[in-house]
């Protein structure tokens, strides 16, 4: 009995031993308006699948359907982990139009920290920027006649729910468009809406 557990476990263990390891795989993806940050949906609304056919692949944190820009899908735990988790403080770079002008008083405000409903910010970077020169937005924004919109750049460490939103409304700008430029060492550069690259294990070290 006890020769026939060794050889069982014995052939088992060169079974698991010869079973090829998936290599690790990691894209970015710029995201379209109003697709979810998923594979499949009920509702029959548009997901990943209408873009991303690599398989084995998931989000790694997400990204509002109302939002665009950069998100990251790997198989790789570890790295997903690093980019989801507050406590890792991956930085991220947002490039947000918002209806009004705000001042540098205004910004201020986002650079010390806002008290939210769940509680204060950290610190910010944010500043006025030149509009971008990216895609056009489909179906547009609505824009209120009469009243100047401003870009912003915004850089965060946490990832609360629709934060940079919430952070904008806070200070009495509430934001039109939301784009996510950069996440750790990645941007959007040379990456179109709706398409996406797959970078190599080299690249895959975030800052």
């Amino acid at each position: 009995m006890k020769n026939s557990q060794s050889t069982y476990f014995r052939h088992r263990k060169d079974k698991l031993a010869k079973k090829p390891v998936e290599p690790q795989k990691t894209l970015l993806f710029n995201k379209p308006y109003m697709v979810l940050t998923q594979f499949t949906d009920q509702e029959g609304r548009k997901t990943l699948k209408d873009y991303i056919s690599v398989p084995n692949v998931y989000a790694a944190g997400r990204l509002d359907r109302d939002s665009e820009g950069l998100l990251v899908l790997t198989n790789d735990g570890k790295l997903a982990n690093k980019i989801s988790s507050p406590k890792n403080k991956t930085s991220k770079t947002y490039w947000v139009q918002v209806e009004g002008l705000p001042s540098e008083s205004d910004l201020d405000k986002l650079r010390n920290g806002v008290t939210l409903k769940d509680g204060p910010t950290i610190p910010a970077l944010a500043a006025i920027m030149s509009e971008p020169s990216i895609w056009e937005r489909t179906p547009p924004v609505r824009f209120r006649a009469n009243i100047p919109t401003t870009w912003l750049s915004i850089t965060i460490t946490e990832g609360r729910n629709r934060q940079v939103r919430r952070m904008t409304a806070h200070i009495g700008f509430p934001t039109l468009r939301l784009i996510r430029y950069r996440i750790g060492s990645w941007t959007l550069d040379n990456i179109a809406s709706g398409e996406h690259v797959e970078i190599t294990k080299q690249q895959t070290m975030l800052d």
